[in-house]
């Protein structure tokens, strides 16, 4: 059993709630990633934005994504993980919540994002077998 911190992608990029739905999905592609942290004025995690969302809320909604504001993506309260919780707690909260990536913070800071990758890289066949599982059911 390990830290987040050993196995998470350290920087991550946010989309700003001043910033437009256009604007995350660019970064989305620019960055290869299929979801994003949103970040308000003050660099705190406000939400997560997928690209689902943005398929969903704007663009079968007839709604221009180059206005829509990416605070309005928020799928709810942001789900984090503390850098130097265990890998184990991160796999409870990820069970928890059936949730595929979590952002990773020290403090109120972003540090880094861990996904259900990095978890099946270090962890124990079985326990990421369970961990498929649950998501698979979400």
């Amino acid at each position: 059993m390990g830290t987040v911190r050993e196995i998470m992608h350290p920087g991550a990029d946010c989309v700003r709630t001043s910033e437009t739905a256009a604007d995350a999905a660019r970064l989305m592609a620019r960055l290869a990633v299929g979801a994003l942290p949103i970040c308000g004025k003050d660099d705190r995690i406000k939400g997560m934005v997928t690209d689902r969302d943005i398929v969903i809320k704007v663009v079968a909604e007839g709604r221009d994504a180059g206005t829509f504001p990416a605070g309005d993506l928020n799928q709810q309260e942001a789900v984090t993980i503390g850098a130097d919780d265990t890998t184990d707690e991160a796999m409870r909260v990820m069970n928890e919540h059936r949730i595929r990536r979590l952002p990773v913070i020290d403090g109120e800071r972003l540090v880094g994002m861990l996904t259900v990758a990095d978890m099946a890289r270090t962890m124990p066949e079985p326990r990421v077998g369970e961990l498929v599982e649950s998501l698979s059911e979400a």
